[in-house]
């Protein structure tokens, strides 16, 4: 069997489950059937996104919600805190949820065997014959009997396990109160002549509390439903997504012929059709016609963009006006909604940090109040009003049942899934919950400059040649065009894209080598070629006078970028290229200095261009002609001087400093680099989506709070009521059965103030 090597697992199996508990160097815990899952496996295998339930109940993989490292396949408990274990793939389709159809089934029939007891117990000796009254306690130990030991089973072996597993948790509480109250009951009922004078009441009986017990346990059967089905609509916008995807795709065949595929059928090359009105079936490039497409159910942006050839197209969009033809890139699981939906999934599982207050508490919580319903039983037994030992019993099952910490459990988690899909709804993708939180407290943005505020496709502006330099504009371009068509950077693109305009020779370099953050060295021709920035000209022991020796024709000092050129150790020239500010780049970064964020610009430009952005979008801050590590650096600096700092960028150089900002924002149109060094990615690549990530973190943060401070409140003002510490002052006494809809009130009430984040405004 393997282990993890770092953390050597010790294995125990229980009723043929084997739970797996890592060491404390890394407090992982899994419990998994052993085909299916090892220790050294990671936590979240990659597995393609379900889009129907043909797979059925028993071969999907399932979690816990608030433990998200516990995993099974099919149904079942969790081992930590008893809570029903709910798919961890998503589903287009509504899966049938055996859970709740269980727990339904159980509580209809225990409601209908309840009401009667309820009845008997309370105005019994009011209406029935005097024959059937003096069968009153039997006639309630035949009905109540199967409500508890029938309906509330499940609650029994849930317990069982928190008692095996050493994880007490809400079902302990539960079935202590339920049990114990039963437990009298049918001794009493039996074996009446067990119990003290003092026990009995006025007429020499014993008081049952079948009705207790049975309205309890149907009272929390009911609470389980509730719960089951608010927890079902936290994936929702999971599912939403989903469903974008049709299922069928109009292809076209070599001899031009169009037919009608399953969406599964589709293979990259395939050339698809869509017409008005129609979503797109996959990922694509547009390769004919010309159309506006809603993309907002994706990026969150309200306006349609226009598509022409060239142009790419996400699936799940929705075509408007005109049709065209795509050429299927991305199909299946690398489609952006499929990834988007994995990613949401995984996040929905992830753990914040305030959570760890809940997690502290709880560890703590059973226990305490196991020891104050003892304590509320020995005071009432003592000092307690006649006859002492009922009222000693109903207080300490009522403490037990109100302080189910189910609601606190289930406060943070809760939260964070509808918060994920929410948001990305809105185009903002949260990677995990550490990251949705800790933007909420951000009080500084650095942002780069290229592809972030700008629209990261630079162009051509002009072509400046040193005098005697012995080349034309057009030869220098060429032969800039030529070292830099190996290159990926936006600014050697643009290079290229400019020669091949124009018509002129691009040669194949040899000897080729790539600086990031400098530039390009190579051989064209037999000729050494160094294309990049002055300072890199300069580490190749290229003389640069200040700004080339060269004088820039007016107005070029909006240009974003020189690139120098060098042939055979002498400069020759440079290329001056442009970038156009982002639309809508200015008002957001009002919006967000508005909303408290010190703004931060860095770019590996020249100063010149930056400051001329800068004073465009009213950036007082600018780091210019900085290397890719130097971000990095930057941006540990400011925390160093006790900053919370987020980093909001696109590129390969951006990485390092993604990575080591507290909260790291890519743009989903940026590298893959940057994307996985990030916390928060941006299908849409601009500001605005900056601002929806803000107040969704804000949001949720706020939403969070509000459950943990209603959970422990409701918790601090429960027990003591349940315990009778008010009786002497304000009569006040809490019979078990208002605890329990109490405590299934409470919890309810938290994930319906989580759902409310699925209607939160993310300003835009």
């Amino acid at each position: 069997m393997a282990v993890n090597p770092q953390h050597p697992a010790a294995v125990s199996e229980h009723n043929g489950t084997r739970y797996f508990f890592c060491c404390d160097g890394c407090r992982r815990k899994f419990v998994a059937h052993p085909e299916e899952y090892l220790v050294s496996r990671p936590p979240a295998p990659e597995r393609e996104p379900q889009t129907t339930a043909a797979a059925g109940s028993k071969g999907t993989l399932y979690t816990c919600p608030m433990h998200p490292e516990v995993r099974q396949l099919g149904p079942g408990a969790c081992p930590e805190c008893g809570m029903a274990l709910e798919p961890a793939d998503v589903l287009a389709e509504t899966q049938a949820d055996p859970e709740l159809a269980s727990m339904s089934h159980r509580f209809w029939v225990s409601a209908a065997l309840s009401v009667p007891v309820l009845l008997l117990a309370m105005w019994g000796d009011r209406w029935l014959p005097e024959w059937v009254r003096d069968s009153r306690v039997w006639i309630e130990f035949a009905l109540a009997t199967p409500v508890v030991l029938w309906g509330g089973a499940p609650f029994f072996v849930r317990a069982w396990a928190s008692l095996v597993n050493r994880s007490p948790n809400m079902f302990t509480l539960i079935s202590l109160g339920t049990g114990s109250a039963y437990a009298e009951s049918v001794v009493g009922t039996l074996f009446p002549q067990w119990f003290p004078a003092s026990a009995r009441g006025g007429m020499g009986e014993v008081p049952v509390y079948f009705e207790a017990a049975a309205v309890i346990t149907t009272l929390v059967l009911l609470g389980q439903v509730l719960e089951l089905r608010a927890r079902r609509r936290t994936a929702g916008a999971i599912r939403a997504l989903l469903e974008l995807v049709p299922m069928m795709a109009h292809r076209i065949a070599a001899d031009g012929t169009e037919k009608d595929v399953a969406i599964e059928a589709v293979q990259k090359g395939d050339q698809l059709r869509v017409r008005p009105g129609e979503k797109v079936p996959v990922d694509g490039e547009v390769l004919g016609g010309v159309s506006t497409v809603d993309e907002s159910m994706v990026t969150g942006e309200p306006l349609p963009v226009e598509k022409t050839p060239g142009d790419k197209v996400i699936a799940g969009t929705l075509n408007q006006l005109g049709g065209f033809v795509l050429r299927a890139e991305r199909v299946g699981a690398e489609t952006l909604l499929a990834q988007i939906v994995r990613m949401v999934a995984e996040a929905q599982r992830s753990r914040a940090p305030v959570q760890r207050v809940a997690d502290r508490v709880s560890a703590w919580f059973v226990p305490a109040v196991v020891i104050a319903a003892a304590l509320a039983f020995a005071a009432w037994t003592f000092w307690g009003p006649e006859p002492r030992f009922a009222h000693a019993l109903l207080s300490a099952v009522s403490v037990l049942i109100i302080a189910c910490p189910c609601a606190l459990g289930l406060a943070t988690p809760m939260s964070i899934m509808v918060a994920v899909g929410r948001g990305a709804q809105s185009g903002v993708l949260v990677r995990n919950a550490e990251a949705l939180e800790r933007l909420a407290k951000v009080d500084t943005l650095v942002l780069d400059k290229t592809g972030t505020l700008t629209e990261g496709k630079p162009e051509v502006a002009s072509v400046e040649r040193l005098a005697g330099s012995g080349l034309t504009e057009d030869a220098l371009l060429s032969l800039a065009a030529s070292i830099e068509h190996s290159s990926e950077h936006p600014l050697a693109r643009a290079i290229v894209r400019a020669a091949q305009e124009k018509n002129l020779p691009i040669v194949p370099a040899s000897d080729f080598e790539a600086t990031p953050g400098g530039g390009v060295a190579g051989r064209v021709m037999a000729k050494a070629v160094i294309a990049g920035t002055a300072r890199f000209l300069q580490s190749r022991s290229v003389p640069v006078p200040p700004e080339g020796g060269m004088t820039f024709p007016e107005g070029s000092e909006s240009a974003a970028s020189a690139v120098y050129v060098a042939v055979d150790g002498r400069i020759r020239g440079a290329i001056l290229l442009t970038d156009r500010v982002k639309p809508g780049a200015a008002d957001a970064v009002r919006a967000l200095q508005r909303a408290g964020l010190r703004l931060v610009m860095v770019t590996g430009d020249r100063r010149t261009s930056a400051e001329q952005i800068a004073r465009q979008l009213g950036i007082e801050s600018i780091k210019a002609e900085v290397q890719p590590q130097q971000k990095g650096e930057i941006v540990e600096r400011l925390r160093r001087e006790g900053r919370i700092v987020a980093m909001a960028g696109d590129g390969i150089n951006d990485a390092p400093a993604l990575a080591v900002a507290d909260v790291g924002i890519a743009m989903g149109d940026g590298t893959d680099v940057a994307i996985e060094s990030a916390g928060i990615i941006l299908v849409k690549g601009d500001l605005r989506g900056i601002l929806r990530a803000l107040a969704l973190s804000r949001a949720t943060l706020r939403n969070i709070r509000q459950n943990l401070v209603f959970a422990f409140l409701y918790n601090a003002l429960g027990i003591p009521i349940a315990a009778g510490a008010f009786f002497r002052v304000f009569g006040w006494v809490l019979s078990p059965m208002l605890a329990s809809a109490a405590m299934s009130f409470s919890s309810v009430s938290v994930i319906g103030n989580a759902l409310r984040l699925r209607r939160a405004r993310l300003q835009a």
